[in-house]
C-alpha cells in the first residue's frame, strides 16, 4: 500500500484504544511480565510508545518538512523509558499516550502534507537518505508492530500451560 495521509491517520488514531483496550484494568502479572531478560513487558512498551511520540516520528517529519536541505536525524534513545515510567501507573502511561498521540495526530493533519512533501528527504545515522514517506509509514508499522509484540508477550504468559495444544500455537514454539 502506498502512504497516505488519511490511511495512516485511521491506525494511528486507533492506536490509543487498541492499548487501553488490550491493557487497562490486568493486573501486573499480565502487564508487567515479560519474554525473558532484556525483553519488555507490555507496561515498557507503553512507555517506549510514548518516547516515541515525543521524540520521534512527528519532531522527524516536522524536521524535514522545514529544512530546504536534507538534515542529519537524532538517534532515538531505546531505552529511555525503561527509568523514565518505572514508577508511574499503567493507566497514567495509558493516559499520557493517548493525549500525545491526539496532538500528534492533529499536528499532523495541520501539516497539509502533499505528495511533494512525501519526497522530502532526511540523512538517518545509520540507514543514510530517508523520505518523509517512509518516517510516516515506519510511525503506522511502528505502532503495529508493538501491538503485536505486546500480545505475543502475554501469550507466552501461558506457554507452560497450554500443555500438548502448543503443538498448535506456532508462536509459542
Amino acid at each position: 500500500m502506498k502512504y497516505k495521509v488519511e490511511k495512516a491517520l485511521e491506525v494511528l488514531g486507533q492506536t490509543p484504544k487498541v492499548l487501553e483496550t488490550m491493557l487497562a484494568g490486568l493486573s501486573e502479572e499480565w502487564t508487567h511480565s515479560n519474554e525473558g531478560p532484556d525483553t519488555w513487558s507490555p507496561f515498557q512498551v507503553v512507555g517506549h510508545l510514548i518516547i516515541n511520540e515525543e521524540t520521534n516520528f512527528l519532531s522527524r517529519a516536522q524536521l524535514i518538512l522545514s529544512s530546504r536541505e536534507p538534515e542529519v536525524l537524532t538517534r532515538i534513545s531505546m531505552t529511555a523509558h525503561v527509568e523514565r515510567f518505572s514508577n508511574l501507573s499503567l493507566g497514567a502511561q495509558l493516559q499520557l499516550f493517548r493525549d500525545l498521540r491526539t496532538r500528534n495526530i492533529a499536528t499532523l493533519q495541520n501539516f497539509s502534507i502533499t505528495d511533494e512533501d512525501l519526497e522530502k528527504t532526511a540523512i538517518h545515522p545509520e540507514v543514510g537518505t530517508v523520505r518523509l514517506a517512509n518516517v510516516l509509514s515506519t510511525w503506522v508499522t511502528h505502532d503495529l508492530i508493538h501491538i503485536g509484540q505486546i500480545a505475543r508477550v502475554m501469550a507466552k504468559q501461558y506457554k507452560d500451560e497450554v500443555g500438548p495444544f502448543i503443538q498448535f500455537l506456532k508462536r509459542l514454539q
